[in-house]
């Protein structure tokens, strides 16, 4: 028992200094019915496979994400709090206050060892790392071809897992995490 927990405190304890070492800029925090939580970030941009699909390290500025999870306490009967909310359709648009220019991304399903699944993309800021931005996600539910809802969610919650939602963020500095390096 005391291995156990002497491993369990060792891996937080990795999994803290990993972290503390690898900067990332929350963005914004958002929770929306039935229970969904939202964690938009800016990260570090990193090697992401398959290579024809995505931007390489070398070509972009940033790792922009947006980690969607069920929350921990009122979520839906039979829910697996913390758990990812998949078939969603996000999409981000950066625009630098400074001079207008913008990109706009679509994100996609990732997975790594630190956050598990999210959505992400690596990205080349429209402007200087130094300028601020204000970015807007774009959340689209499921459509009937990506999710079926059995007449048990329909009667309680509607035809459909959520709204589309958007969220907008001014002033956002990602300076630091531009300036990072993963390895």
């Amino acid at each position: 028992m005391k291995l156990i927990t002497f491993l369990s405190i060792f891996m937080i304890s990795i999994s803290l200094t990993t972290q503390s070492s690898n900067p990332e800029l929350v963005i914004g925090e958002e929770r929306i019915e039935p229970g969904i939580v939202f964690i938009f970030e800016g990260a570090i941009k990193d090697h992401i496979m398959p290579g024809m699909m995505h931007l390489s390290e070398k070509e972009t500025n940033i790792h922009i994400e947006a980690r969607v999870n069920w929350d921990v306490k009122d979520v839906p009967a039979g829910t697996p709090t913390g758990g990812f909310i998949p078939y969603l359709h996000i999409s981000a648009k950066v625009i630098n206050e400074k001079t207008g220019l913008s990109t706009f991304i679509d994100l996609v399903p990732h997975i790594n060892l630190i956050d598990n699944f999210h959505y992400a993309r690596n990205i080349s800021l429209p402007g200087s790392i130094t300028d601020t931005y204000t970015v807007r996600f774009n959340i689209v539910k499921p459509t009937g071809i990506d999710l079926a809802l059995h007449k048990d969610w329909l009667d309680t919650y509607g035809e459909s897992l959520i709204n589309n939602n958007s969220f907008v963020y001014k002033g956002v500095d990602f300076e630091e995490v531009a300036k990072a390096n993963r390895r």
